[in-house]
């Protein structure tokens, strides 16, 4: 499982709820479409955080590389509905980071023949 993380900050004036709102139906959207797993939105407790990852914390599971391809060549048509659910998140957050991580070991992992 590959798992893409965002990290950012509302715009100002925008209401928190709000962007649940799009966020969840944005997320809806591309899980009905299968080009992702699952997801979850988190947001930061008691400041326990560094200060530049944001006050919000977003992770959507993929099953590989492929499928998170497969989300962004959909998302990159700009074409509705996508487009719509898209924009409706992007225009709300401001300062936005992107990782990617993998669960590890990777399952294809073999052990006993590493040279380092």
């Amino acid at each position: 499982m590959d798992i893409y993380h965002g990290w950012f900050n509302l715009k100002p004036g925008i209401r928190d709820m709000d962007f649940v709102e799009a966020f969840t139906a944005y997320m809806e959207l591309l899980e009905r479409e299968g080009v992702i797993e699952g997801w979850r939105l988190m947001r930061k407790k008691l400041g326990l955080a560094p200060a530049h990852l944001g006050e919000f914390h977003f992770m959507v599971e993929v099953a590989d590389l492929t499928q998170l391809d497969s989300a962004f060549n959909w998302v990159a048509t700009r074409a509705d509905p996508v487009e719509t659910e898209h924009f409706n998140v992007n225009s709300l957050v401001t300062g936005i980071q992107f990782a990617l991580y993998r669960d590890f070991p990777d399952p294809v992992r073999e052990q006993g023949e590493e040279r380092f």
